[in-house]
């Protein structure tokens, strides 16, 4: 049997993620949520939301400071709530 193979191009974007380890210490941690690590950086999204990260964190994150990263939508105090 031959097999032929056909070199593509593609043109599109690269996404990056980043992943906390569950063994994350408090300072890679954002202090103003709890209940989940919610990394330091330029700006955090809700993991499968329609945000664009560069950093996601799956929930639910309790608000205890201020919600730099804008994860709670609804101002309960919960954010990333999984989907029903």
């Amino acid at each position: 049997m031959n097999a032929q193979y056909a070199r593509t191009s593609a043109v599109g974007f690269v996404a990056a993620f980043v992943v906390v380890s569950p063994t994350a210490t408090a300072q890679d941690c954002d202090p103003n949520y709890s209940g989940a690590c919610v990394p330091i950086a330029s700006d955090v999204d809700c993991a499968g939301g329609n945000g664009n990260g560069p950093a996601y964190v799956s929930g639910p994150v309790y608000v205890v400071g201020e919600d730099i990263y804008e994860l709670d939508r609804e101002g309960d105090g919960v954010a990333c709530e999984p989907k029903d």
